[in-house]
């Protein structure tokens, strides 16, 4: 009896075995089902000079958008020395327009009154030596000593010297200020301007703004600090691009390519998906990350696929788990744009093939369900 019994059980197990393998359906290998992580770029946002922190205006998780002032250092002394330089700005424009305007014609007038009396002074410098000559020749030396007559000699001399200098100076009066002289006050105008606008650049970047859309992550920095460019004040995550970083082991990597057409699931968008693209693909092999779960060994080489991912909504976070199913393409065959569960042309009406069945079968339950439902793995509107 129970020989009877093994043998009936051993061959109600054959035939079940029998009718599964024969009735089983064949693996879809028309999709292609990656697993990897969301990862986004993230912005150590810190202050270029080295001042106390007067204001941090947003705290973790404010959405901020670009050019946005996300805080503000304390700048009273780099504009009281903007004011010190804008002073001696003024007095160099001052200085060269004075140069430019040249000499005045009241100093020329007064340089030439100058002049005339230094001629008269010489004039009145040779008189006398004539005169003391003169007497000196009727007395036959007796009235006029001989250390008078050098006296006279000398001032004369000196007269001449100084009616010469004012005749010079008239000269340069009459010619105006060297075009060296107009040179070196525009450079040294030029010099006062540019440490105007370097003091003024710096007390601009006294104002922390957002280089792009994000999010901040961190808040680093309070009120109060010593602000530095080695200290981030923020760290803020940029909401676009968007990709999910996965691999593709040596058998799947001929069948991918660059802009081909994604669909991505995450756990908390059910069976939606959001449409995607492949955007990068690594030209060198490497082990498996530990991170990566896949149904191949983890000594397998791999390579990175990087999906970039359209999230108008903002769904995705960095480091969320997703599931990237891109259409099988061939060497040389064009991109397709088919949906999960479809292998580039439309099921009939209300019927699952057993191939899509089959494939779901080794699927997340979300992404299974969108394979397995016509129509439920539209990728997300804008």
């Amino acid at each position: 009896m129970k020989k009877t019994i093994v043998v009936g059980v051993i061959l109600v197990a054959a035939i079940v075995a029998g009718l599964w393998m024969w009735l089983r359906p064949t693996p879809d290998d028309s999709r292609i089902t990656l697993y990897g992580n969301v990862d986004i770029r993230q912005v150590a946002l810190a202050f270029e000079g080295s001042e106390r922190v007067r204001e941090v205006r947003v705290e973790e998780g404010d959405k901020v958008k670009a050019g946005q002032v996300l805080a503000v250092l304390d700048t009273r002394t780099l504009t009281l020395q903007l004011a010190q330089v804008r002073a001696q700005t003024e007095a160099q424009q001052e200085a060269l327009a004075r140069l430019r305007n040249g000499t005045r014609p009241e100093e020329v007038e007064q340089s030439k009154a100058q002049a005339g009396a230094a001629e008269a002074q010489a004039e009145l410098a040779a008189q006398q030596l004539r005169r003391l000559r003169g007497v000196a020749a009727d007395t036959n030396g007796r009235g006029v000593s001989k250390q008078d007559i050098d006296n006279a000699v000398a001032q004369l001399r000196v007269a001449q010297a100084n009616l010469e200098d004012r005749r010079k100076s008239l000269k340069l009066a009459q010619i105006g200020p060297r075009q060296e002289d107009i040179a070196q006050a525009q450079a040294n105008l030029r010099a006062a301007d540019a440490q105007a606008a370097l003091l003024q650049h710096q007390i601009d970047l006294g104002q922390l703004k957002a280089p792009r859309d994000g999010v901040v992550r961190a808040r680093l920095l309070e009120p109060g600090d010593m602000a530095s460019p080695q200290r981030p004040v923020y760290t803020l995550a940029l909401t676009d691009p968007k990709w999910v970083r996965a691999y593709v082991n040596g058998a799947q990597l001929g069948f991918v390519r660059g802009g081909m057409h994604a669909d991505v699931f995450t756990d908390s968008g059910g069976t939606r998906a959001l449409p995607g693209r492949v955007g990068y693909i690594s030209s060198v092999a490497e082990f498996t990350p530990k991170s990566v779960q896949t149904e191949e060994l983890r000594t397998d080489l791999v390579y990175e696929v990087r999906v970039l991912v359209d999230d108008p909504r903002d769904e995705l976070r960095l480091g969320m788990p997703a599931t990237v199913v891109l259409q099988r393409q061939a060497d040389g065959a064009p991109g397709t744009t088919g949906t999960p569960g479809t292998a580039g042309a439309p099921a009939a009406s209300g019927a699952v093939s057993t191939q899509s069945m089959a494939a779901a079968s080794a699927l997340p339950a979300n992404v299974a369900a969108a394979a397995a439902t016509p129509g439920a793995a539209q990728p997300a509107q804008r």
